[in-house]
């Protein structure tokens, strides 16, 4: 029985300088000789660098992503809400005080996630509030926040916020779940809003 051997084709040298046609010796022979091998070696040598920097970045990603604790996870679930909860209520006043003024809002909780950690991702207990006068400088200004809640999402949800819960402890899983949701959330809002 024969093989029949396959005839190769001509190919251009991968030298911009030369680009002569040549019958390649080896497979994945991009050169007609050794002398355009070195005269392109500069080009090739920054393109496997790069991509040899870009793999080991991936690799880097994926040790750090390994290496989280849960309490690392909370913090990235916690960031992924709150930026969702600042792009949802966009453009609304402080919750707290009312103010439309240019100042730097965050997600405040109306509930704290000390005093009831099961409300932490709960989005009837977090609404946008002014970062310095509010949040921060007045711990959260629940005076003025339960009046303009109840305005906001009624008497009977606030009381609902009030009142007991069930303790929830979030697992790894969930906490990355729930960030890629918040994330895809506030990227879908960003998009409506562009």
């Amino acid at each position: 029985m024969r093989t029949a051997i396959k005839e190769r084709r001509k190919k251009t040298c991968a030298n911009p300088a030369c680009a002569i046609q040549f019958i390649p010796a080896q497979i994945g022979q991009k050169v007609c000789g050794w002398a355009c091998g070195l005269a392109i070696a500069p080009a090739n040598q920054d393109r496997a660098r790069k991509a040899i920097e870009q793999r080991e970045r991936r690799e880097i990603k994926v040790r750090k992503e390994k290496l989280k604790s849960r309490a690392d996870h909370l913090k990235d679930t916690q960031q992924a809400f709150n930026a969702w909860i600042r792009e949802r209520d966009a453009g609304q006043p402080c919750i707290s005080c009312g103010t439309t003024a240019d100042v730097q809002y965050c997600a405040g909780h109306y509930r704290t996630t000390a005093a009831a950690p099961e409300l932490r991702f709960e989005p009837l207990n977090v609404h946008l509030q002014c970062n310095r006068n509010c949040n921060m400088g007045q711990s959260g200004n629940l005076l003025g926040y339960r009046p303009r809640l109840i305005e906001k999402i009624g008497l009977e949800a606030v009381e609902w916020l009030e009142g007991p819960h069930e303790p929830k402890k979030y697992m790894i899983d969930e906490l990355k779940a729930l960030t890629a949701t918040y994330r895809a959330k506030t990227r879908e809002l960003k998009g409506k809003a562009a």
